[in-house]
């Protein structure tokens, strides 16, 4: 049986997705800030310190404390938005994704009570999820992980949704089966995957092969939810494209050039 609050859902979209939680009378979501789109009158809104778990409301003072300021380590803040139906019906609040990808579902109860994920992913959850740091097991992973491997994990038995770039696919490791992928494609992990970051060998690779200087390992068994466009990558092209000088690009087409890729000034 599950002990956090039980939530219904539904996600739109395709590009820009959202999810909308449906909550019964007494029910409620946490949602970082920024990440709330709407909701039907007869919800009420509450900043509480941290995520409202009962893991955490059971901690003292201290430990409320410290539990907060690790959050601080992946982005997130020390505050959280409670959303809870104090009316008789049933209520809808919705979430928005931050940026173009794909709304994660994640059932705890059938994930083994836990589940990995990169920093900023989470969105949103049924109240009593507890979410908190996983620390890499190795200090090599923290220093050059390029993605930064402090990373985020959500415990508990309720629904929590994570948010990625681009397409996100879920892939099933068997034991002892390995794969290799870009440090900043990986979303998230269930408990009983091993992941690693190894060094790409090789100056020819690390100079010019455009991948970065590490890849995470990850060994099953477990399941896997993998990105193909890392915000970092999406900032960086955005970054490159709108820093360089590019009137005199392309000396044959000229102001042309810049006029078929949308710049016509």
């Amino acid at each position: 049986m599950r002990t956090n609050h039980e939530i219904d859902y539904k996600i739109y979209g395709e590009e820009m997705q959202y999810v909308e939680v449906e909550l019964d009378p007494n029910e409620s979501a946490i949602a970082e800030s920024g990440s709330f789109m709407m909701m039907d009158d007869g919800l009420q809104m509450q900043t509480i310190f941290g995520d409202g778990s009962q893991k955490q409301e059971n901690n003292s003072i201290f430990g409320k404390l410290l539990g907060a300021g690790k959050r601080l380590l992946v982005g997130e803040s020390l505050f959280m938005t409670a959303f809870t139906n104090i009316s008789h019906g049933k209520k809808k609040v919705s979430f928005a994704s931050p940026y173009p990808g794909k709304i994660i579902p994640l059932d705890l109860l059938q994930l083994g009570g836990k589940v990995i994920c990169q920093k900023d992913a989470f969105l949103c959850a049924a109240r009593g999820v507890s979410i908190g740091i996983d620390f890499q097991r190795r200090l090599g992973t923290g220093i050059f992980g390029g993605e930064g491997f402090i990373m985020e994990k959500l415990e508990g038995d309720g629904m929590a949704f994570v948010h990625a770039g681009g397409h996100v696919f879920e892939k099933t490791l068997d034991a002892g089966q390995t794969i290799k992928i870009d440090t900043g494609c990986l979303v998230a992990l269930t408990q009983h995957v091993q992941y690693d970051i190894q060094f790409v060998g090789g100056i020819r690779n690390s100079i010019f092969g455009g991948e970065g200087l590490f890849f995470a390992t990850l060994r099953g068994p477990g399941k896997v939810w993998i990105q193909t466009l890392p915000i970092s990558r999406l900032a960086s092209r955005i970054l490159s494209y709108g820093t360089v000088n590019r009137k005199e690009e392309g000396s044959i087409l000229g102001g042309f050039g810049n006029l078929l890729d949308g710049d016509g000034h």
